[in-house]
């Protein structure tokens, strides 16, 4: 409830520092100029600073804040400017040319996930960061696995920190490949590390400008920022006088090939482009005088296809690179015109997604919506076709991440804040009062990931007993990771880590001031089906209504997943379709059909096993026909549905257990190395790689090809190349370590490897999903649970 104190506390202080701001006031009409977009990578590649950078760049900011010191606009939170992580999206309409970008700035850590999945769910198009000395990393491929899940397929790669010491702008370039991001990586910029030759041969780490290979010019940043542009000449003996890039510079011989390189390649993805090509006079000077524009188209084409994934360098700290990350947002990523829409003709119904909600003590629940057809106007009644219920917008707001300027209307395609909306929750799709049932189909839905952690919230009295619950409640509808539940008359809280049950505790302290404590933190466990077989009309349900028999057959065929099986998210890993095979969705999307009650049911029955209390996974559950059901008593279905499958469950007796597992990247020194595998191994880690800190080769590439692909020369980065990093190695080289390991052993390593590394060890960790365990632990994990 003392959210909005924090905010505006916040907000002051930021303001003090930063004036001048540049806002998008009036609601743009013409779609085509929108770009949604949202910000993603692994934790620390610089998308808070990219975001100030933007806003800079766009004069929303006169002064740009930093993360180290608790200044920057997305980042408001109270515990993101303690922590300088952070841990909720924030969206902004940045105005840039003739473009408007709803950009949504999001979490890199997984235990806020549940961020990162709402904001794929709404956007077109991502800007996927990655530190250019790590490359790619573990959560990079997680965010990528989360823009597939929602089919947002036009992407940018932004390598970043190109001006760290170790930074490789090839081995970044390489890793893209060899972790399978795309197999058409496409460089549009060349980082130029110093106008200095002979800070190439030093080792020399920095970036002082870029060479735009579409544009053809070379953009040089000065000390305070200031960039100013060169343009590359199109012939090639006039290279010879160029005064930015001397002829004894490194990059002056190469430009022309990366030029060309370039335009082959956009080629192989456009039979167009490459009869242009083949039509060209054989002077070589011919590819620098492709008119540049039609370039651009080209690379539209193939990005909006997905052919490509288009690269550009920078440094955000630095502001460079920042002018042409929006400069190829705008003219790279779809608008909402380009993706799949409904029609928009005269006056078109409005069918909104609410993708986020918030609370604010001042305003009050303050809904996030993308707009997907119509126009939105203040005092418009919707229908919340999840929920059945009837919702009225009081007002409409864009929101710069805690400052809020009210709006007449939200367009077609743009992205804004509904206040007065009383029961929608993240994921509801809303409608206009009185459209046809036609168009009263649910979006799709996003869904949270699956808990991996829980505690036990105890309030200190029977008094605040109440007052924990609306709390929790609360939290709950902002952050639908976050799962509560009771058990036994003890309230318990899931969610995605031990980092987001920390925030949690936190938040639930400082925001809402309720009195409890937490107790120990333990993993989730799950249990799988057993291997005997049912009881005779184990599928038929008895019971009294009114003092009348009641029997009720549910059609269900269950079965356990067959090991290439992947299970749904929406069923927390469980398989369950309908009569045709297709995937049942979430129950409170598909409201007032009897499928939807016997979901409703089999939902009731995986949340607890009736031989462990766990919950189910693992399970392929096939609902039949349900015609016969559909004059039956909705809880009727749902009753009968749940304890047949819970009968069905009972009868193949106590299955597998099944615990999570978490991938591992630990960074230690040499010396420290044998303690830190000895300790992996012996909880029950599984070491899957173990190798220098040394930079990729195109020779060890396990992922796609790097045939016909540009791949710039070592040298380009002078401080992360072959040579520079053996010049810089010592005793204290760097081993890394891969691994897989239960989580229940790792819910405390941050201080375990402390004391192993001597304070100079670096850890990853990401879900890796639940595995089944062995006959004694499987014992432990039953004691554990007092279920032995």
């Amino acid at each position: 409830m003392v959210l909005s104190k924090c905010v505006r506390r916040s907000v002051r202080i930021f303001k003090s520092s930063s004036i001048g701001r540049h806002y998008v006031t009036a609601a743009i009409q013409d779609a085509s100029k929108f770009r949604n977009m949202a910000l993603v990578a692994h934790i620390d590649s610089g998308k808070t600073t990219l975001t100030e950078s933007i806003l800079l760049k766009s004069s929303y900011l006169s002064a740009s804040g930093t993360v180290d010191t608790g200044s920057t606009t997305t980042d408001f939170l109270p515990v993101e400017r303690e922590r300088g992580i952070t841990i909720q999206s924030a969206s902004i309409p940045v105005k840039w040319k003739d473009w408007t970008f709803n950009l949504i700035d999001t979490p890199g850590h997984a235990d806020f996930g549940m961020e990162v999945e709402s904001a794929s769910r709404i956007v077109d198009g991502a800007v996927v960061l990655i530190d250019s000395v790590e490359g790619v990393e573990s959560q990079t491929k997680g965010v990528w696995r989360q823009l597939d899940r929602y089919g947002v397929g036009t992407r940018i790669i932004f390598l970043n920190k190109l001006d760290r010491p170790g930074a490789s702008f090839r081995s970044s370039l390489l890793s893209l490949l060899k972790h399978r991001l795309h197999p058409n990586p496409m460089a549009l910029t060349l980082p130029i590390a110093s106008f200095n030759p002979r800070h190439y041969s030093e080792g020399e780490p920095g970036i002082q400008g870029l060479v735009d290979l579409v544009r053809w010019n070379v953009l040089k940043w000065d000390e305070e920022g200031e960039v100013s542009t060169h343009p590359l000449p199109k012939n090639v003996d006039d290279f010879q006088n160029l005064d930015v890039i001397p002829p004894s510079h490194p990059l002056s011989s190469h430009l022309v090939f990366a030029r060309v390189q370039l335009l082959e390649n956009l080629s192989m993805v456009s039979e167009e482009f490459m009869e242009i090509l083949l039509n060209l006079p054989p002077d070589p000077s011919a590819y620098l005088q492709v008119d540049n524009m039609l370039v651009m188209r080209h690379l539209r084409e193939a990005s909006l296809r997905g052919q490509i994934l288009p690269v550009i360098s920078g440094a955000a700290m630095k502001h460079v690179g920042t002018d042409l990350v929006m400069d190829y947002v705008g003219e790279l990523l779809p608008s909402p015109v380009d993706v799949a829409h409904e029609a928009q003709r005269n006056h078109p119904p409005v069918q909104l997604l609410a993708w986020k909600v918030n609370w604010d003590e001042k305003r009050g629940w303050m809904t996030f919506v993308r707009v997907y057809s119509g126009k939105l106007t203040r005092q418009t009644t919707l229908v919340n076709t999840n929920r059945n219920q009837k919702e009225k917008v009081a007002k409409l707001l864009l929101l710069y991440a805690s400052e809020a300027k009210e709006v007449d209307e939200l367009p077609f395609g743009s992205v804004g804040v509904i206040l007065g909306l009383k029961y929608t929750r993240t994921g509801d799709t809303l409608v206009s009062a009185g459209v046809s049932d036609s168009f009263k189909s649910a979006l799709r839905d996003i869904t949270p990931p699956p808990p991996v952690i829980s505690a036990s919230v105890i309030p200190r009295s029977h008094s605040d007993l109440q007052p924990v619950q609306n709390a929790l409640e609360s939290l709950s509808r902002t952050d639908p990771s976050l799962r509560v539940d009771v058990q036994e008359g003890q309230i318990l809280v899931h969610g995605l880590g031990a980092l987001h049950l920390e925030i949690v505790e936190g938040r639930l302290k400082d925001e809402w001031k309720v009195n409890f404590e937490f107790g120990r933190r333990y993993v989730s466990y799950r249990e799988a089906l057993g291997s005997m077989l049912p009881s005779p009309e184990w599928d038929v349900w008895q019971t009294e209504v009114s003092g009348k028999p009641v029997s009720v057959k549910v059609p269900l065929a269950i079965r356990s997943m067959e090991p290439q099986e992947k299970g749904d998210p929406v069923w927390d890993g469980n398989i369950v379709i309908d009569e045709k095979g297709k995937p049942v969705p979430a129950p409170e999307s598909m409201p007032g059909s009897p499928l939807i009650y016997v979901a409703e049911g089999v939902l009731n029955a995986l949340s607890n096993s009736p031989h462990s209390t766990l919950p189910m996974t693992h399970l392929h559950i096939q609902v039949g026909d349900v015609k016969n059901l559909g004059s039956r008593v909705p809880s009727i279905i749902t009753g009968a549905a749940a304890a047949v499958l819970r009968k069905r469950i009972r009868d193949a007796s106590m299955g597998p257990i099944l615990e999570p597992f978490v991938a591992l990247k630990i960074s230690v020194g040499e010396s420290n190395l044998g303690k830190v595998v000895k300790d992996l191994t012996e909880r029950g880690g599984e070491i899957l790689d173990l190798d220098e800190d040394a930079p990729a080769s195109s020779e060890d590439m396990g992922g796609y090809p790097d045939d016909g692909i540009y791949i710039p020369p070592d040298w380009m980065s002078p401080s992360g190349s072959p040579s520079s990093l053996v010049r810089s190695s010592s005793s204290h080289m760097k081993r890394n370590v891969e691994a897989i390991a239960p989580l229940s052993q790792f819910l405390d390593y941050s201080s375990r490897l402390r004391s192993l590394s001597e304070g100079h060890g670096l850890f990853e960790m990401t879900g890796a999903g639940f595995r089944e365990v062995p006959e004694e632990r499987r014992m432990d994990i039953l004691r554990e649970i007092g279920r032995a």
